[in-house]
Formats: structure tokens, C-alpha cells, sequence
């Protein structure tokens, strides 16, 4: 049922009416949209044998197109690098100058977002469930299939249907040693796996306003884990100050109106909030960590990476618990940087050192651990607490594997304490 009796529009509404040409639209209406950035990864090389078939022979913008390997970098089996091989020659082709290719890498959604290929108010498209993330900008972003990715690359539209709006208003002050990825476990805890199933969620409120954009990035990720269509965050100065740099096309900056309406609002206060963690076998499966950690939990991996909690900031705020510290003995830690770009920045930090001296591996930028189809796959009946965001039966590797997701300073503290472990006992 829709909250109040206002007629105005979500952020959401208001993107995809200026995407299709109208002047406003509703949930549930069905409209075709011009896209502003098509992203691929390895999957979209499953576009290119459609594309072809449907006759199509160029694409519609090459230069609203982007290409980033990321699953597996370097190719690790040979199927991977027949992929790799299709998109080459499929961008050599049709003269897309947009690849982001092995040497100058990363998760693909990282890559979008820190060279400004999505800005306020675009409608954005990737071949990746995750491309959620890049709603962060207040931007429509949402994960499609190969064969709609097909027909974006040949007409620059796709047909969608409006999403309902559930909106998320936070408040409070988090406490030491929490972060936007506890507040986003939560708001999973509440709205569970289903609960956001093709809905926009729409992130508000003054602790949201206080968030850096990789913050943003976090919470908007995970909206993916709650079924949404695409999780959101409404421009304001500090998106504007993210993207001056680096936007590459002009921004259509858009906020929901005062009157908008929602199918439902969620609450949440995170002031006195402790630190969360999802429990096998899901992502709402979230408990307090406390709770947890009076279990005593043995870890035999761990993993700090992903798109959701590989940028820069998660990875120094893991150093500098790390330093000085040991990896518990009988403990695999892996540490995998959201990019090349932040790979060199952890180079030129002392960041690796800080990692490999402590005895875990740091790795290129991919997607590494997380997806159970490259590096660090899991034995049954091992443990691996994880910064990524899904931990459902075989995720990481085998499906008798156990996944505990939680914050990048709370892993570390696992690491070097060989059990699921409270950062702020450490910090």
C-alpha cells in the first residue's frame, strides 16, 4: 500500500521520466529508456552472438560504453580467456575505445565509479547484478541480462518497468567501530532478501548525508542482496565534489519531492548500534557481531575485497588494525583491491607491506574470492569470514562452506585472532 496521499515523485520516477521522454511516469508502467552508460564484463561476451543475430553491426555510442575484465584476471582457465578473446575482438571491431583490460583493471563497478563514467540522473546499465552500487550517484543503475545488454549496445534503449520505492531514513551517530556496511546488514536483517524484489531502494536521512561517496557505495551495493531494481542515494554536495574531477557527461542532478510517494518506509536509528554480521547461509541471516563472537567461531580463510568493501579506505582502515599484528596461525588471509588504481595507491601507502609482513597474500584488483570461481575457493565445511556480500550455499566455493559477512576492520580482527572477532577490542 502507498504511504500518504502525496502525487509527487521518488528519485526513481523521476530519472526514468526524463530517461523516456515524459514528464512523469508510475510504478508499474512500462517505458523505454535511453541509456547513458552500458557497462560489460566477462558475462557480456554472451552479447555478442545476439547482438549479431539481431543484424546489428555498430553500436550506438561507442563512447557510452565500457568493457572491464574482472572475474577472472589474468584468465585462469581457458574458458575464461575465450571470453576475454570475444570482448577483444568484439571492442576492436566496433571501435570501442573503453577497455579496461589486464594491466589497467578492476571490479568493474569501481571502475565506473572513480572514473566518473556514471553521474547524477543517468540511467545506467551493466551485465553484473551488482551495478546496484553505482546508484550511489543518484542514478537509476541496474544489472540486465546479455541478451538486453544486446539490444542496448545496438539501440541505446531498453525497455523497463517503473519500480515501486522503498524508502531507507537513517539517523544517528555511528559508534567506534562501526560502518556502513553494519548499517546496511541491518537494513537487510530488515527487509531480507525479498523484501526490495524490482524496487528502487532509496537511501535518506542525516546520517546518509553525513556518508563519504565510498560509503555510499557500500550501502547502495547491497541493495542487490535485497532483490531491489537499483539501491539510490540523492546528489548532494559531496557526490558533486566526488564527480567534479572526473564526470565524463553532463549531470541531470534530481531529488524526490517532498510528497513522493513509497511503498513503504523503513526506520533506522544507529545510534548504541553494535557492529552486525550474516550468518550462513544468507545475507539477512544478521545478528549482532557481540553475539557472534561470543561463540567462538574458528575461521579458516578470510577475504577483504569486493565490490562492496575493496576501495582504498577499507583497506587502510584493515592496515592499520593489521600493523604490527600477525595472521593467526592456520588462517588464509587474501586482501584484493578494488582496482589497479588502488593497488598502487596501497603500493605507494606501505599498505601491501602491512598485509604480506603480517602473512597474508595481496593480490591484483578482481573480483578474486569472492564469487567461488577464481582464487581462495573454499573446501566443504571451511569457514571464511568475508567483507564481500553474498555468503548463500556454494557462493564462495563448496556449498558446505560457511560465509560469515561482515565489515572490513571486523575481519581483520578475525584474521589475526583465528575466530570471528569485535574490531573495537582491537582498535
Amino acid at each position: 500500500m502507498s504511504e500518504g496521499n502525496g502525487h509527487g515523485q521518488t528519485l526513481a520516477e523521476k530519472i526514468l521520466a526524463r530517461a523516456s521522454g515524459q514528464e512523469r511516469v508510475v510504478p508499474g508502467e512500462i517505458v523505454e529508456g535511453r541509456v547513458d552508460l552500458a557497462m560489460m564484463h566477462e558475462q557480456g561476451a554472451q552479447t555478442v552472438a545476439p547482438f549479431h543475430q539481431m543484424g546489428a553491426e555498430r553500436v550506438w555510442d561507442p563512447d557510452r560504453v565500457v568493457i572491464a575484465i574482472d572475474h577472472w584476471v589474468p584468465a585462469s582457465t581457458e574458458g575464461a580467456a575465450v571470453l576475454h578473446r570475444i570482448l577483444r575482438k568484439f571492442a576492436a571491431e566496433t571501435h570501442l575505445p573503453h577497455f579496461y583490460d589486464v594491466g589497467n583493471h578492476g571490479i568493474c563497478h569501481q571502475i565506473l565509479a572513480e572514473n566518473g563514467w556514471v553521474v547524477p540522473g543517468d540511467l545506467a546499465v551493466g551485465t553484473d547484478s551488482h551495478t546496484n552500487m553505482l546508484g550511489a550517484m543518484g542514478a537509476v543503475a541496474a544489472g540486465i541480462g546479455p541478451t538486453e545488454m544486446a539490444a542496448v549496445l545496438a539501440l541505446g534503449r531498453l525497455w523497463l518497468k517503473v519500480p515501486p520505492s522503498i524508502s531507507v531514513e537513517v539517523r544517528g551517530q555511528f559508534g567506534r567501530g562501526v560502518t556502513a556496511k553494519d548499517l546496511v546488514l541491518r537494513v537487510l536483517g530488515e527487509v531480507r532478501t525479498t523484501g526490495a524484489t524490482y524496487k528502487a531502494v532509496e537511501f535518506s536521512g542525516p546520517t546518509i548525508g553525513r556518508m563519504s561517496m565510498p560509503e555510499r557505495f557500500t550501502i547502495c551495493n547491497m541493495t542487490t542482496e535485497m532483490g531491489a531494481k537499483t539501491g539510490m542515494v540523492a546528489p548532494d554536495q559531496t557526490t558533486f565534489d566526488y564527480l567534479a574531477p572526473i564526470a565524463k557527461h553532463a549531470m541531470h542532478p534530481m531529488r524526490s519531492d517532498p510528497d513522493a510517494r513509497y511503498e513503504r518506509t523503513v526506520e533506522i536509528d544507529v545510534e548504541g548500534m553494535p557492529p552486525m554480521v550474516a550468518c550462513p547461509y544468507s545475507p539477512d541471516n544478521v545478528r549482532p557481531l557481540p553475539d557472534v563472537v561470543k561463540e567462538h567461531v574458528r575461521v579458516d580463510q578470510v577475504f577483504l575485497g569486493s565490490c562492496t568493501n575493496a576501495r582504498i579506505e577499507d583497506l587502510r582502515e584493515g592496515a592499520a588494525l593489521m600493523k604490527g599484528e600477525k595472521v593467526a596461525p592456520g588462517v588464509r588471509f587474501i586482501v584484493s583491491p578494488a582496482s589497479t588504481k588502488i593497488y598502487q595507491q596501497c603500493l605507494a601507502e606501505g599498505i601491501i607491506e602491512t598485509f604480506t609482513e603480517a602473512g597474508a597474500v595481496f593480490t591484483n584488483s578482481s573480483c578474486s574470492a569472492c564469487f567461488g570461481g577464481n582464487m581462495g575457493i573454499l573446501a566443504p565445511d571451511e569457514v571464511c569470514a568475508s567483507s564481500s556480500n553474498r555468503n548463500f550455499p556454494g557462493r564462495m566455493g563448496a556449498k558446505e562452506a560457511r560465509i560469515y559477512l561482515m565489515s572490513p576492520a571486523a575481519v581483520v580482527a578475525t584474521a589475526i585472532r583465528g575466530e570471528i572477532s569485535d574490531p573495537r577490542e582491537m582498535q
